[in-house]
């Protein structure tokens, strides 16, 4: 019996082995070949359109990559660098930056400041840009328009190297980040009941702007939520002795993550929805806020400093020059500078994202383990 057991064992373990081996590992899924990237948005993917448009952003801005003063609002990249850097795809062209652009794979409409809804101020009162996300798909229209007949005018010299070809709008990613500004100016001019009724409309807007691209051809949005808006170190420049309650363990207002939180419910609902108004979009839901509060919260675990101390400017009790400006303190001129080594900072200047927070938000995002669907961006042309 024992050597009969032992031919039946050795029997099934080549059976088994023959099995294994006949099996043919499937081929993972290839990346989406998107040959472009529109944006649309705020300051947290404005790659120079406000500096454009107004005043120049200044150094020490942009010195972490750039070396150089680039539009952005960091020491270096944003998220939509890091995008553009996973799809193998160059840096994008700010829309309205009119020198060495290059708008081959893409062009960015996002300015610091835009909002979703359009406000009733100017940008020189709370630094409100009056792109708003309306307007920044008007220009998107007039840029297609404009740069599809300009290609057909200049298609047999070297200047159509840096325009898009027609036919791959329709195969492009768009991009939206934006939403954070409209919370902003709500907290400032607005209850909680008032600003909690308009987001609604807040979002139909940011919908509509969807359904408009979608009727222009375009087929893949990835979509950003907003990040906890309580956790920016502003928040607390003027606050002294904060109310019991009013902050939560980590040092963010409380009550404003809380109306971020409704805000992106809100949103979420209403891409399951848009999702269905229209069939042949993919459309990625990127859950932004839980990647930042992660980092926020585990900051000191994960190599870097308070998530509330500020890299660039100068902020001291109640004095606060921002970063790259110049201001007197004491009867003495004081600059805002940069501190020694940004790469330990979550922000930048107070309001931004630091390049290695944007880059651990980036990379713990774009892996499709915080979207819906669970998709990695460079898998955003899939349907689920």
């Amino acid at each position: 019996m024992g050597f009969w057991r032992s031919v039946v064992a050795t029997w099934f373990l080549l059976v088994v082995l023959w099995f294994l081996s006949s099996v043919v590992v499937a081929d993972p899924v290839p990346p989406c070949e998107f040959p472009a990237i529109y944006n649309f948005g705020d300051s947290n993917s404005d790659t120079g359109g406000i500096s454009a448009a107004f005043v120049p952003i200044s150094a020490p801005y942009g010195e972490a990559f750039f070396h150089k003063p680039a539009g952005r609002d960091s020491d270096g990249r944003l998220i939509i660098d890091f995008i553009a850097e996973r799809l193998k795809l160059p840096y994008l062209s700010a829309y309205l930056n009119s020198i060495g652009t290059n708008y081959r794979h893409g062009a960015n409409f996002a300015t610091g400041g835009s909002t979703i809804r359009r406000q009733n101020e100017t940008i020189f009162e709370y630094g409100i840009s009056p792109f708003a996300l309306d307007m920044q798909i008007v220009q998107f229209d007039q840029f297609k328009a404009r740069t599809t007949d300009l290609y057909n005018q200049v298609k047999s010299t070297p200047d159509a190297e840096k325009l898009p070809r027609a036919e791959e709008f329709s195969k492009a990613l768009y991009t939206f980040d934006i939403g954070q500004n409209d919370l902003s100016v709500g907290f400032r001019k607005m209850s909680f009941d008032q600003l909690r009724a308009a987001m609604p409309d807040i979002v139909n807007q940011l919908a509509s702007a969807v359904q408009h691209l979608y009727e222009q051809g375009g087929r893949a949005f990835w979509i950003h939520n907003t990040g906890p808006i309580g956790c920016l170190p502003v928040n607390l420049f003027y606050v002294s002795n904060p109310a019991p309650g009013y902050l939560d363990e980590h040092g963010c207002v409380k009550a404003q993550n809380e109306m971020a939180i409704e805000f992106n419910s809100k949103l979420k609902e209403r891409i399951v929805r848009l999702k269905a108004e229209l069939p042949e979009a993919a459309i990625t839901y990127v859950d932004v806020y839980s990647a930042k509060y992660g980092l926020i919260s585990n900051a000191k675990n994960l190599g870097f400093a308070g998530p509330l101390k500020v890299c660039c400017g100068y902020h001291v009790n109640f004095d606060h020059i921002w970063c790259g400006n110049k201001g007197k303190v004491n009867d003495s001129v004081v600059y805002g500078a940069s501190c020694k080594d940004p790469s330990v900072f979550i922000s930048w200047d107070g309001v931004h994202y630091s390049q290695a927070a944007n880059q651990w938000v980036a990379d713990h995002t774009q892996n499709g383990s915080l979207t819906d669907p669970p998709i990695p961006v460079t898998q955003a042309c899939r349907r689920m």
